[in-house]
């Protein structure tokens, strides 16, 4: 007769007392109350459609919390800034320097925009602007790399930049990483699959690159302050997704696989790996922001196709419970 740890390689714990924290899907037997045990979540991780936009635009940046977003740049309104506060958004002074494909971070008072594209000409950008809640002020030292559809990850004072293309219509895709200390740029190691179209997250010290486009990927890669570490991969590889988080605890969502529907997948990040989530966006979208973290999200803005402004808020899964198996 075959055992349970014959088939899964391990015996199930006979333990005195619960576990204080439980992981979801643990099974133990209390030998104190004489019944098995299992750990779940209380609660599901699900998006939940919030309202929309001023300005429907795709290609910006996102940056601060749930509660507390900052949307700047993208198409076709390429310096819009705005502030959402949990329930509505609301319209802020411009950048100083209208662009699409920028890159960005920080939070909703002291937000951080970098790179891109001015649509009028064409023309890549280095340029630097810092915002502090209610203005935008550009800083005479940009990017060592001017580049479009890069990524950032960090806040203002201790900034991340990394990929994106250097040549203009994805000639020159690169790898390029660069630290911001509130000031200047110094030019850091590269990331070691060049890429471009893809999303960031995380700080200076602790940054995640996620997906992107080289062609299409879903490659990973884990910045310690010095140089990047390949992780795994995407389940889905995909171009123009949004992230939000931590690199220890990151959403990645949204996106385009190079199929005629635009992804509306989302995936959370443990540090290690990618697990697919069953709850989607209800709108599947690429070339649209993030901000927030794995608890507490938010997605806004993008390509359906179709420009739009739509938002959705994110909630995590709950805390794992103690619950007993009943046998009979």
């Amino acid at each position: 007769m075959a055992t349970y740890k014959g088939i899964q390689g391990f015996s199930i714990q006979n333990l005195s007392a619960d576990p204080s924290n439980p992981i979801e899907g643990q099974v133990w037997y209390n030998s104190t109350s004489n019944v098995w045990k299992v750990g779940e979540l209380t609660t599901a991780g699900a998006w939940a459609t919030g309202n929309n936009m001023n300005t429907a635009r795709t290609y910006l940046v996102g940056a601060g919390t749930q509660p507390a977003a900052l949307a700047f740049g993208g198409n076709p309104t390429a310096a819009t800034t705005e502030e959402y506060d949990g329930t509505n958004w609301a319209s802020s002074n411009p950048l100083n320097t209208s662009r699409i494909y920028l890159g960005g971070c920080g939070t909703q008072t002291a937000g951080l925009a970098f790179g891109g594209n001015v649509p009028a000409t064409d023309t890549l950008q280095t340029a630097t602007e810092e915002y502090d809640g209610t203005s935008w002020a550009s800083n005479p030292t940009g990017l060592n790399t001017a580049r479009q559809v890069l990524t950032g990850a960090g806040i203002q004072t201790a900034a991340l930049a990394f990929g994106g293309d250097s040549g203009g219509g994805g000639t020159a895709v690169t790898g390029a990483t660069e630290e911001y200390d509130g000031s200047t740029w110094t030019s850091s190691n590269s990331l070691n699959t060049a890429r471009w179209f893809l999303a960031g997250c995380g700080t200076q010290t602790a940054g995640l690159a996620i997906g992107g486009k080289t062609p299409v990927t879903g490659a990973t890669e884990e910045y310690d302050g010095n140089s990047w570490t390949s992780s795994n991969s995407l389940n889905t590889a995909r171009e123009q997704l949004a992230a939000a988080g931590i690199q220890t605890a990151a959403l990645g969502f949204g996106g385009d696989t190079g199929s005629p529907t635009f992804s509306a997948t989302t995936e959370e990040y443990d540090g290690t790996s990618w697990a697919t989530s069953p709850a989607s966006l209800s709108t599947g979208r690429r070339g649209l922001a993030g901000a927030g973290n794995a608890s507490v999200g938010l997605a806004f803005g993008g390509d359906l196709p179709g420009t739009t402004g739509a938002t959705e808020e994110w909630t995590g899964a709950g805390s794992p419970t103690t619950k007993t198996i009943t046998v009979s």
